[in-house]
């Protein structure tokens, strides 16, 4: 069991037992840890304490507030999900691929791939000169099956394979320190339709830590009944993170679906809005 798996099971054990408020000495015999190698593992992995994870973990306060009817919007920023985010506040910018190109199917289009290790588990990355066109989370991912998904969109395109590269290109997306992170924008290049991409571009402007419901989207693109094809279009997302899909709720303020897993959504949202600071406090 690598690092992400162990947390993803601290996070699935907490978010089971969330009302029972466990300790830590709880969470350690869930996973087979010792406490003191729980918190150190779980503090290098997300900068906080379980205890204060565990405070961020639950949308139990959003629910309320919609119940008093606030919108979905302002529920989650009264939550505190719009706090300072962790991850990414990269300029990423989103370049269309044109009809001709798509016709093309990636003919004379070189996609450099690799997998890379990130917090979240290992991802697998295609990368044009055009930018990024594929980044995808993956549990146990093998060359062949990676392939086969960059193939999808591009099946005529050469694959070179470089993990190094990718690994570099990827890191500054989940480092810690912001001022570790490169100065450049990121691009994203992506094959969809024109309401698809609009859609993609809307979810490039909800900030770190704020969530937003399929319909407040919608409304903002200007169709305000097209929520479902709104929903559509955000799980034809093929760039996590950077085209930050996992940002997105139900109306009713429940997380909803993800193409990558619940978990990770919950594990994602969490890490944004996670209280900055150095992890000192051991769950007592």
């Amino acid at each position: 069991m690598n690092a992400y798996e162990r947390i993803a099971a601290v996070i699935r054990f907490l978010d089971e037992h969330r009302g029972e408020q466990p300790d830590l000495d709880t969470i350690a015999a869930h996973v087979g840890l010792s406490r003191f190698h729980v918190h150190r593992l779980f503090a290098e992995w997300a900068g906080v304490t379980p205890k204060d994870f565990l405070q961020c973990l639950t949308v139990e306060h959003a629910k309320a507030r919609l119940r008093d009817g606030e919108s979905v919007l302002h529920a989650a920023l009264d939550a505190g999900l719009s706090g300072p985010s962790r991850l990414h506040d990269l300029c990423v910018s989103l370049e269309a691929a044109t009809p001709g190109e798509i016709k093309a199917q990636g003919e004379g289009l070189t996609i450099t791939a690799g997998i890379a290790d990130t917090p979240f588990g290992a991802c697998v990355v295609g990368s044009t000169p055009r930018g990024i066109g594929h980044l995808a989370f993956a549990d146990a991912p093998t060359r062949a099956a990676a392939e086969h998904a960059l193939r999808t969109d591009w099946p005529r395109a050469r694959i070179a394979w470089d993990d190094a590269a990718i690994a570099k290109l990827v890191a500054p997306v989940f480092v810690h320190d912001a001022r570790a992170r490169t100065a450049s924008p990121l691009r994203a290049y992506v094959r969809g339709s024109d309401f698809q991409v609009r859609v993609w571009r809307a979810l490039l402007r909800i900030e770190p830590g704020t969530l937003v419901s399929y319909g407040a989207l919608a409304g903002a693109l200007g169709h305000a009944s097209a929520a479902r094809a709104v929903g559509s279009a955000v799980a034809k997302n093929s760039i996590a993170v950077l085209i930050p899909c996992h940002r997105v709720i139900r109306e009713t303020g429940v997380l909803g679906e993800y193409r990558w897993g619940k978990e990770r959504k919950r594990a994602l949202l969490a890490w944004e809005t996670a209280p900055r600071g150095a992890p000192t406090e051991v769950l007592r």
